[in-house]
C-alpha cells in the first residue's frame, strides 16, 4: 500500500453533477477535494453550497476539503466549515492569504495555501510555518485536463527539503505517470480529476492503481 494519499477532485458548475460525482467516489477514498470557484480568478464552478452540508453528512466516513481559487477565500470560510469541511485551502494569488489564514482560526480546520504553476515559491513561504499543508498546482489552476507542468516538481523538491514535515498535495494532470514524479519529489498527496473520471466505470481500479504506485 503506498504512503500516499490519493484525493479526487470534484469541479463542477450544477449541484446535481456535484452530487452524482461525490457518490461516485466516496466508497474508495478518505477524502474528496472540492474546486470552488467564483469567477474572480478562474472559471466559475459551483459556488451555491446550501445543500452541502446534507450532502457531507451522507458519507461520515469521508472528509472534505475546499480549495478556494477566488479573490476573497475569507468570505467562503463560515459556509464552508459550518457544512462540515475539514480543511480550507486558499490560493496564495488571493487578496490577501493572512486575511483567510485570520479568519479560519475559529474553527478546528486545517488550513493550507497553494500555489499556481506561475507563481515563484517565494510567494508561499512566509506562510509555510503556520499552515497544514501546501499545495502545488502541477497543472495551471482552472484547468481541468490540463498540461503537466515539470516545474512543479522543483517547487515540491524544496518545500520538502526544507520542510520535511508539511503535507504537500499536488494538485493538476495527475494520472499513473505523474503520480511517480510527484511523490519521488516529496508530494504526500495528490489530486486527481481527469484520470479518475475519463472513464466512469473504472473509478475504483483508477484510485487503486494510484494508491499502489
Amino acid at each position: 500500500m503506498s504512503d500516499i494519499d490519493v484525493i479526487p477532485e470534484i469541479t463542477e458548475t450544477e449541484w446535481h453533477a456535484f452530487e452524482r460525482k461525490v457518490a461516485m467516489v466516496a466508497p474508495y477514498v478518505s477524502w474528496i477535494h472540492l474546486n470552488v470557484s467564483d469567477g474572480t480568478i478562474a472559471a466559475a464552478t459551483l459556488t451555491d453550497f446550501s445543500g452541502l452540508s446534507a450532502l457531507i453528512a451522507q458519507y461520515p466516513r469521508v472528509s472534505f476539503e475546499a480549495r478556494l481559487l477566488v479573490a476573497s477565500p475569507e468570505k467562503y470560510v463560515r459556509q464552508l466549515t459550518d457544512a462540515g469541511c475539514k480543511r480550507l485551502i486558499a490560493h496564495v494569488e488571493s487578496n490577501d492569504p493572512r486575511m483567510f489564514l485570520e479568519a479560519a482560526k475559529f474553527d478546528e480546520i486545517e488550513v493550507g495555501i497553494a500555489l499556481d504553476g506561475a507563481t515563484e515559491i517565494d510567494q508561499v513561504e512566509p506562510f509555510l510555518e503556520e499552515i497544514d499543508c501546501v499545495v502545488v498546482m502541477t497543472a495551471e489552476a482552472g484547468s481541468v485536463g490540463g498540461t503537466f507542468l515539470p516545474e512543479a516538481v522543483e517547487k515540491i523538491r524544496l518545500i520538502r527539503q526544507n520542510f520535511p514535515d508539511l503535507p504537500i498535495e499536488a494538485v493538476g494532470a495527475i494520472n499513473e505517470t505523474t503520480m511517480r514524479v510527484v511523490k519521488d519529489a516529496g508530494a504526500t498527496r495528490v489530486v486527481s480529476n481527469s484520470f479518475l473520471f475519463s472513464d466512469e466505470t473504472d473509478i475504483a481500479s483508477r484510485i487503486e492503481l494510484l494508491k499502489s504506485l
